[in-house]
């Protein structure tokens, strides 16, 4: 059933209520991985073993991602307040390194909200923001604080990631376990510049909106 832009906004107005720090999200994830389980409705070894991995990449991106003083300059010059609101589970392999990208923007820029909340425990927020028919993961929701309108979204991946995604399907049918980890090779030399070039760009086209 098609939904209202109200009630559009509504969801994500709530769920960003209800939503984690990333602090609070890292310390979740890796009770998780310590437990050998996942977060999400479902429970099995693959996905325990792909939130063990994925303990293990964000503590790694956390160390690692860094911005230029170019960078961290531009950011800071964005001045409009957004929350941002991120779908994501424990499991999901694109997430590590979007998150790490997101959470260092909302260090350096404090007029960004930063939340997160599980896919599994908001599936009508899920379903109000599909790709392509689909419930991928991570999906950001970019919204204004003050109006709450729904500004933008971004997700799941960059649109250089979901070209190779896209060429492998093409070619392969389905996407195979040797492919993930060849795309988690991809992202470690690409170091996150696609995804951190994405959200620079819709910053800098949400500014502008304020000053037309």
């Amino acid at each position: 059933m098609q939904i209202t832009t109200l009630e559009r906004q509504d969801l994500v107005t709530q769920s960003f209520k209800a939503g984690m720090t990333y602090a609070d999200y890292r310390v979740l994830v890796g009770s998780h991985a310590q437990s050998f389980t996942s977060t999400g409705h479902t429970q099995t070894e693959a996905l325990s073993n792909y939130t063990l991995l994925n303990d293990r990449r964000m503590k790694r991106w956390d160390k690692t991602f860094k911005l230029t003083e170019a960078e961290q300059d531009l950011i800071s010059g964005f001045d409009r307040p957004l929350n941002w609101l991120l779908l994501t589970e424990s499991w999901c392999g694109d997430a590590p390194p979007a998150t790490a990208v997101m959470q260092k923007i909302a260090e350096i820029q404090p007029n960004i909200d930063f939340r997160v909340v599980l896919r599994d425990d908001h599936p009508q927020l899920m379903d109000a923001f599909l790709s392509n028919g689909a419930k991928a993961i991570p999906k950001l929701i970019i919204q204004d604080p003050q109006t709450k309108e729904v500004l933008a979204s971004w997700g799941s991946r960059s649109s250089a990631a979901k070209k190779l995604v896209e060429d492998f399907k093409a070619e392969h049918g389905e996407i195979t376990a040797e492919f993930r980890e060849s795309l988690q090779v991809w992202y470690n030399k690409d170091k996150n510049q696609a995804i951190l070039s994405e959200l620079i760009e819709i910053l800098r086209v949400l500014n502008l909106e304020t000053r037309m």
